[in-house]
Order: structure tokens, then sequence, then C-alpha cells
């Protein structure tokens, strides 16, 4: 039997598999990503992933380690203010609107925005640029053996793997999570993300806009212009009977209804493109590690889309991990480095996840006193200056 060796395995070649792979690529290691599905990198392809991605300051910096910042520039749509409306009124128009500007904070803004189609485009582009790194798509990890020493893996080709350091970077379904006996704990809403993108005459102005009513955040993330018309990408959260009901209506009708829920504010919404939805979710891993097992991005914790933080905390993972490599590569993968792992990333990991939960759960109330307790909430997060940078840096990933 021929065993191929390398020093990282990463299992999952979404945005945060080929992440990881083009990150520890860029640091010198040897890398080999695999995952099942080989990934669409046209917009207009059947089955694109027309989400977008909102890479906040730590994130983007790491995407600068890995060799990814100048491909991706471009295309990236700067978010310099995160605006937080309120429109639990009786009407959908706005009530009280908050402006939280990175200016605020910091020189630089709080992110920029990309479509999810587009970021494979050019992660796969940079891994063809990294001879350290090799990424199999249709391949899929189907058999995990460990020891103090390896990770041994199958794949479904037939290769043997033997690997120092093994990512789990496949999803909050992980199969490599299941085969390492870790548990999840999950919390279900009942509720789905629409997500699409739209025109409109209004200009964005590099504001990312998050209006809450009843059901969950109707959220614009600014793109950059599509054939001269200002661009944003959209995700709308709501009880699942009622973005299934979203996704069957008409165009026009589809079109009239998202003009309502944006409460007015960038004129008529133009659809471009396919809606597309998934349940929402909160979910985290029991622990991040196995015997030369790291879980990352969903494998180790899911969260509903609010405020960038669902990617953001799985590349705080990959810095996290990039950095014990770096520090002490002889040791990757061992127990000292995992369990350094664990508890640099456990304590921040549930408190978001707990965060994020409640702000959801907050986004959803129907009960006007609840609705007009979250008005209140929102003036005074924003209305008084030490709380409101406090929030924007605990945002940001900064401590």
């Amino acid at each position: 039997m021929t065993i191929t060796k390398t020093d990282i395995l990463i299992s999952g070649g979404g945005v945060a598999g080929l992440t990881a792979a083009c990150a520890f690529g860029a640091a010198g290691f040897s890398v080999l990503c695999v995952d099942p599905t080989a990934p669409i990198t046209e917009r207009s392809a059947a089955g694109s992933d027309l989400r977008t991605t909102a890479f906040l300051q730590p994130s983007q910096r790491l995407l600068v380690r890995a060799g990814l910042w100048d491909r991706l520039e471009p295309h990236a749509a700067a978010l310099q203010i995160m605006r937080i409306v309120d429109a639990g009124g009786d009407s959908y128009d706005a009530r009280d609107i908050a402006d939280f500007d990175a200016a605020d904070i910091s020189d630089g803004p709080f992110g920029w925005n990309l479509p999810n189609w587009l970021l494979r485009r050019e992660m796969l582009a940079r891994i063809d640029d990294l001879p350290n790194v090799t990424f199999l798509p249709g391949t899929a990890t189907t058999h995990l053996t460990t020891r103090t020493t390896e990770a041994r893996v199958t794949l479904s080709d037939g290769q043997h793997i033997s690997a120092k350091l093994l990512i789990a970077a496949d999803g909050r379904n992980s199969n490599i999570r299941q085969q390492c006996n870790i548990d999840v704990k999950t919390w279900r809403y009942g509720q789905k993300a629409l997500a699409f993108s739209v025109t409109h005459p209004v200009p964005h102005q590099n504001v990312s806009t998050e209006i809450h009513r009843t059901g969950g955040p109707f959220t614009l993330v600014p793109l950059p212009d599509l054939n001269g018309q200002p661009c944003s990408a959209i995700v709308w959260m709501d009880k699942a009977a009622r973005i299934n009901e979203l996704q069957k209506i008409p165009v026009a009708t589809f079109e009239a209804e998202i003009f309502e829920r944006s409460a007015h504010l960038f004129g008529p919404l133009t659809l471009q493109g396919r809606r597309t939805d998934w349940p929402i979710i909160s979910q985290i891993a029991d622990r991040l590690t196995a015997q030369r097992t790291a879980l990352i991005a969903e494998a180790a914790h899911v969260v509903p889309p609010i405020g960038a933080q669902g990617l953001n905390m799985s590349l705080a993972d990959m810095i996290t991990l990039l950095d014990l490599a770096i520090a002490a590569p002889a040791d990757i993968g061992s127990a000292p480095m995992l369990a350094k792992y664990q508890s640099a990333r456990w304590l921040e990991i549930r408190a978001r996840v707990s965060g994020i939960d409640l702000l959801n759960r907050s986004s959803m109330a129907e009960n006007p006193s609840l609705r007009d307790l979250r008005r209140v909430g929102l003036k005074t997060l924003h209305g008084v200056d030490p709380i409101r940078k406090v929030l924007m840096r605990a945002g940001l990933g900064a401590t």
C-alpha cells in the first residue's frame, strides 16, 4: 500500500477550506485539500453560490498573509458604515436609524464584501501558484485512523494519506467530526435565510444596512456596481414558511415585497439572478480537537448570518492554528499544539455563538413590547459613545 505524506490534510474545499489551504501553503507547509464537490467558479453556472462574504479587518490581514488579497481587492466593496435600522412599527418604514462608522475606531473600513463564487475562482488560481499545495475536487475523506504521530486518511479515489495535522473544514454535518466522535449542540429557530442580489437607484455609499422587523433581519451589503447601477447582496431571514413562499412568487411580486421590506431606503429593487435559501441554526461542537485533528469553521460552529460573524469566526480559527504552526513547525498537529488551539478559541467561540443566538431571537420578536425594548437597546448602544466603540471593536474581533 502506497501512502502519501503531507504536513496538512484539509477536508473541505469551501471558502474556509480553500482559504486555509492558501494560508498554510503560503507559510511553507505541504498541504492537500479535498472536497467531494468541484467548486463552481462562474456566476451564471448552475448551482453557483450567489451568497457573499464580508471579510472584517482581522480576516483581511489573513488574506494578505495567504497571498490572496491582491487578487481579491479589485473585486471587493468596502464596508465603511454598519447601519442598523429598526422598522418594527405598524408600517415598514424606518423608526430609528443608527450608524456605526469605522472611522470612529480605525483608519480603514470595517471590512470588504465579495461574492462567494468569485472567492472560489481566485482561491483556486492562488493554489495553482503554490507548488506545495494540491487540491483534489470530487474527492472525499472516507476513513480516518489517528495515531500519536499522524492522521491516516483513506480518500474516495483509493489514495492513502498520512498527515501531521488533519483540518476538518467540511461543514455543519462534518464527516471528520463524526468519525472523531465529537458531539454537537444545535439550536433551531424555524427560520430560513434567503440570499440574492439586487440593483437599486439610491447608491449604497459603502454602507451595510441591517433592517430589523418581526421574523429576522433584512441585510443589504454593498457590492461593486453592476452594469453602471448600484448593487447590493441581500440576506433576508424569516420564518421558514415565509421564505418558502418568497422563493415561489413571480419576480415582479418578489421585487414589490423586497421594496417594502427594505423600508424604501434604496428605491425600487431589481432582482439580479437566482434566489438561494438555507435553514438557520446555531451549533457548537463539544470540543475543537481530537487526536491529530482540528475542527474549524462550520465543522466547529454555526451561527445565523448576523453581523458578518460566521466566516470571520472561521478565519479566526485559522489565524490561531497558523500562528501556532509557524511558532513550532516541528510540533504541528501534536497534542500540546492542539491543546493550545482549544484553549485559545473555545471561550470566544462559546461567547459569540451565545451572543448571536440572543441577537437573532431579539430580531425575531413579534410582541410589540419586545420590539420596543429592542428599539430602546439600539438607541442605548448607539447613543453612548464608549459603549458604541466597544461594541464596534468586539464586532471586529478586537480586544
